[in-house]
């Protein structure tokens, strides 16, 4: 079997088949192993999100003023040696597990010159072709880039890929995208107190999210000051010696010292030779497959991770690729569960798994909900948290959960409370009955469970009522 591209999806398919047994080789045209969530996405912007929080003190503000600061003055190196740190640690433990079960790499551009040959350019121009009964297309994505948008290899215009090389912390900086990658990065910036606008042609942002959350998530960012241009088209962008300056559709202008591009990605296929073995990309350069098998149209070429589009997680790309790997040998595959979180790591986080209330709605089905904010327990006490919140929805019929939400510290990581029972289709009262550590944020689950029997009533025995 033939991997192209290190990512999750190629990195957990390789695994799994040498596991099986087979002779694999992954080929990778960056310089290391690890794909564009090592190198320039998941793990780089995660880092960088730490690193801003710790040295700003933004965890501690709630305690100590919002002029308080870990480092006084924060540049671009600062935020810079950890992330380096964290690639190469992530780095030399792929290439560590690559190392012991036995997974050949082989550094260059793929190219298939047929359905089961393909033709890998390596570093210093030397040529190889190799073929297999098997293929992984695991490229993963480039940000789009506009003709539109005056680039100018990492100066003061980035798309989300450069941004990480900035060379200096800037005072102001315009976002254009407010998908997961640009909320993402705006907020970041905020937390180390550069001043942000956020433009986005729709007039709402992140709308998978149920509609509460995101209120309570777009107050926090106005309430410290970022500038959200929504609903207004961008008709263009120039550079001048102050920096960067956007015109909106009706004529507004947003200037500022530096641009970040992050409105959307595209498939990186277009040197993949794909027209070799029959294979068509759509419009962002992303392949079509059976979402069971991940099968291509070429029954023995497979694709997993973001080169197949939505959900584009590493979790979930880890996970199609494994299922892609047994597949393509023969073996059983264990399906995942139904559900699985969704993390938006920006500042604050947010977290989501379930329904929304939104498509509780639509699908009209008996409802109620449970609210907790962090500030009510006592571990947010401690912390100083004055901000975040869960919700949860149960339905009235079966009391069992439908969907669990969270905004604020820790939200990625307290999701999995709730994913848990989701899958095990629990109920409201495993939250009321259950003993959470005290004091923790995951108290909040009870209380927000508490919250929604309050107004369910009816059904519930006798020792939660005391309880309650």
């Amino acid at each position: 079997m033939i991997v192209i591209g290190s990512g999750p999806a190629g990195r957990r398919a390789a695994i799994q088949a040498a596991k099986l047994g087979k002779d694999v080789l992954v080929v990778e045209r960056g310089g290391r192993v690890g794909g564009v969530s090592v190198h320039t996405g998941t793990i780089p912007s995660k880092t960088l999100r730490e690193t801003a929080l710790n040295l700003s003190g933004w965890r501690e503000r709630g305690f100590y003023g919002r002029s308080y600061r870990v480092k006084q003055d924060i540049n671009a190196d600062d935020l810079r040696r950890r992330l380096h740190l964290t690639l190469s640690h992530e780095v030399e433990v792929l290439e560590h597990q690559f190392a012991r079960n036995q997974v050949s790499t082989l550094r260059g551009a793929a190219k298939f010159t047929d359905p089961h040959t393909i033709e890998v350019e390596g570093e210093e121009g030397e040529t190889f072709t190799m073929s297999a009964d098997r293929f992984l297309i695991a490229v993963g994505t480039i940000p789009f880039r506009p003709d539109y948008i005056p680039f100018d290899n990492g100066v003061s215009v980035f798309d989300s890929d450069e941004i990480l090389e900035l060379p200096d912390l800037p005072r102001s900086i315009a976002v254009i995208g407010a998908g997961v990658i640009g909320v993402e990065y705006a907020t970041i910036f905020s937390a180390l107190d550069v001043h942000v606008t956020l433009i986005e042609p729709r007039d709402s942002m992140l709308d998978f999210i149920d509609n509460e959350l995101m209120e309570d998530f777009t107050y926090q960012l106005r309430d410290r000051g970022m500038a959200l241009r929504f609903g207004k088209k961008v008709e263009s962008v120039t550079r001048n010696e102050r920096g960067c300056e956007v015109t909106l559709e009706g004529g507004r202008k947003v200037r500022s010292e530096m641009l970040l591009f992050a409105a959307g990605r595209i498939g990186a296929t277009g040197s993949l030779g794909l027209d070799a073995c029959g294979l068509e990309v759509d419009h962002r350069g992303r392949l079509k497959v059976d979402p069971e098998t991940l099968q291509t149209s070429a029954p023995h070429i497979y694709a997993a991770g973001d080169v197949i589009g939505f959900p584009s997680l590493a979790s979930t790309s880890m996970e199609q690729g494994r299922i892609a790997a047994c597949h393509a040998l023969g073996v059983p595959a264990h399906e995942p569960p139904e559900f699985f979180p969704y993390g938006i790591y920006a500042v604050p986080e947010i977290s989501t798994v379930g329904m929304t209330e939104e498509e509780v709605n639509e699908r009209g089905i008996p409802y109620e909900s449970g609210i907790a904010r962090f500030r009510e327990t006592s571990r947010g006490h401690i912390m100083g948290l004055d901000r975040g919140m869960l919700k949860m929805l149960f339905s009235l019929k079966t009391r069992r959960l439908l969907g669990c939400h969270i905004v604020g510290e820790g939200a990625t990581e307290l999701i999995h409370i709730g994913q848990a029972v989701l899958n095990l289709k629990g109920t409201l009262d495993y939250f009321v009955e259950n003993t959470f550590n005290y004091p923790t944020l995951a108290e909040a689950y009870k209380i927000a469970a508490l919250d929604a029997w309050n107004r369910m009533g009816a059904g519930v025995p006798v020792a939660q009522v005391k309880d309650g």
